[in-house]
């Protein structure tokens, strides 16, 4: 086991049983905590004392953060409890340091280091988008006046905006050019004037009821140009460069609490009544559990390539980050709805033993809110489309075997190497390549059934790209108004789902040649990924083999197991406590 397993493991352990109503950090402590808004202050002092902000500042700087896969899988025993947790302690630090991480010079990255690391926070008060919500609306303005820098205006929903110490402020010039229009400053509040900044109320929210959402009003305060974040003007592409570290991660949180309504809804169908059956019986609900472990799984295999892409592949991987983030909180969300059908009546409690799948199912979209939402993140991958079409489907080398190893080692973190447009789609190359083997191997296992299904949905998927090929192919480079129309975002929908399920064929096909120690006999099956694909070729409206009911069994059989041993629903099946 390595340092960061040992440590993944220690943390979970250390929140004790979700279960237990005797733990005090258990779903009672928590499910009390979120009904009065509050965060649970014994949860808070855990993190303390695991210095978890530590997770958030690069090695380099002190920190812990050495892999992206690694801090994804690390925010897991958290958000698996409490999104309101994982988020208002830490991960908004991290989402708020980004920029710093990013552009910051070593001053500022020193700074913010030692803010977090002294377990303070940072919060961040990102700019107004075209399409933006209530939580950004408002926003600050940027003057240049004698004696350095003027910053004035509000933002009325930041997340803990009372609690931090570190400020990172995106701001508007008046005026300036388009796409220069706005700067990013970094601050420390304890510096700045305390008649100049005040708190405004804190807003509630419908989800993450314990995070605090609260707001500040900046009036007429100096800041020094040192405080700005790579050059004036730069907010813009420096948004967009930071959503490239965000985005990996989001598949990781929004997996953590659907394992957990997963768990709850799994402990529900397998009771049995008194008159000895169980929900089990009923052929929609084992479909409902297997279609949810599949999803978790499918997420999974997009976290882990959107994170490991970042050492491994940094000038291709913004696409699929972009995909990884989109996708996973739709697929989550329509389980949870699938699954709250199942539960019935239990799904609108909001205590006791199934009280935690109504809140997992409310804390999920602000959770994976985001600066830009869904429309945000397909908007990031359009305009790569028609490069990919007439460079690189079909043409590109597969992506170093590493992408899909989860125990591998990888090269150090570059934060100056991730570009926003891809030159080159090596994922989408790796299911040509596995439809290939497939078709000249025969079907892999004892399984003929299995094997033929696999062979058929691979390659329907690959016909699925050569069709995205002749879509894009067409489209002129830079082609803005042919991208905006509806038709070419439900292509990019469509294309997520390609890049899905060649990230499943990925992780499978590597578990092949695992080392016997790392090897997981269920991921080594192909019926999990037999079961994921026909998925994704029925979601995607395409022809269908024969349903493969034993590889649903199988995967069904591994629910059940994971259930009763405790163990997490992902890729790595985790001990839990």
């Amino acid at each position: 086991m390595t340092p960061a397993e040992e440590r993944i493991n220690a943390l979970e352990q250390a929140f004790g049983a979700l279960d237990d109503p005797a733990n005090p950090l258990g779903a009672d402590a928590l499910l009390a905590a979120d009904a009065a808004g509050e965060v649970l202050p014994g949860a808070e002092k855990l993190l303390d004392e695991f210095a978890f902000n530590a997770e958030f500042v690069p090695a380099d700087l002190g920190g812990r953060l050495e892999r992206m896969d690694v801090l994804g899988r690390i925010l897991r025993p958290v958000f698996r409890r409490d999104a309101s947790l994982g988020f208002g302690y830490g991960l908004n630090c991290f989402f708020a340091a980004a920029p710093v991480w990013t552009a910051g010079d070593s001053d500022q990255r020193g700074h913010a280091a030692r803010l977090l690391l002294g377990g303070r926070r940072i919060a961040v008060a990102r700019h107004e988008v075209a399409h933006g919500n209530d939580f950004v609306r408002d926003e600050f303005t940027l003057t240049t006046v004698p004696g350095g820098l003027r910053l004035d205006g509000s933002k009325s929903a930041i997340a803990n905006a009372s609690r931090a110490t570190g400020l990172v402020v995106f701001a508007r010039t008046p005026g300036a050019a388009r796409g220069r229009s706005h700067s990013v400053l970094f601050l420390d509040r304890d510096e700045l004037p305390a008649d100049r900044v005040e708190d405004l109320a804190r807003r509630t929210t419908t989800g993450m009821r314990s995070a605090e959402f609260g707001g500040l009003r900046i009036t007429e305060c100096l800041v020094p140009p040192s405080a700005v974040l790579g050059e004036q003007g730069d907010g813009y592409e420096l948004s967009l460069r930071s959503s490239l570290l965000i985005r990996g991660l989001i598949p990781s949180i929004v997996l953590a609490g659907a394992d957990t309504a997963l768990r709850t809804v799994a402990r529900f169908a397998v009771r049995t009544r008194p008159d000895g059956r169980s929900s089990l019986d009923v052929q929609h609900v084992r479909d409902v559990l297997t279609g949810g472990f599949l999803d978790l799984l499918l997420i999974d295999c997009l976290a882990l390539v959107a994170t490991r892409a970042l050492h491994l592949l940094p000038r291709q991987m913004s696409a699929y980050a972009a995909a990884a983030a989109y996708l996973a909180p739709k697929l989550v969300a329509e389980s949870m709805d699938e699954m709250a059908a199942v539960l019935g009546e239990e799904s609108f409690t909001e205590d006791g033993a199934y009280g935690m799948f109504q809140k997992q199912r409310r804390d999920l979209p602000v959770t994976s809110l985001g600066h830009a939402g869904s429309a945000g993140r397909q908007v990031s991958i359009l305009p790569q489309l028609p490069y990919f079409a007439q460079h690189a489907w079909f043409a590109d080398p597969q992506p170093p075997a590493g992408l899909f190893r989860p125990h591998e080692a990888l090269p150090a973190l570059d934060l100056s190497q991730p570009v926003l447009l891809g030159d080159g789609d090596p994922l989408a190359a790796t299911l040509v390549a596995v439809s290939d083997q497939l078709e000249s191997a025969g079907p892999p296992g004892p399984d003929g059934s299995a094997g033929h299904a696999l062979r058929f949905l691979a390659r329907s998927l690959t016909g699925e790209l050569a069709e995205l090929k002749k879509a894009f192919e067409v489209v002129p480079l830079g082609d803005r108004e042919a991208l905006a129309s509806p038709h070419s975002f439900g292509l990019a929908d469509r294309y997520t789902l390609v890049l899905a399920a060649a990230a499943c064929l990925g992780v499978w096909r590597e578990q092949q040649s695992a080392p016997a120690d790392r090897v997981d006999s269920f991921l080594a099956d192909s019926a999990w990924t037999t079961a994921v694909l026909y998925r994704l070729v029925r979601r995607l409206g395409l022809p269908l083999p024969d349903r493969p009911g034993a590889c649903e069994r199988r995967v069904l059989d591994e629910i059940v197991a994971r259930l009763h041993n405790r163990r997490s629903y992902d890729l790595y099946g985790s001990p839990l406590p």
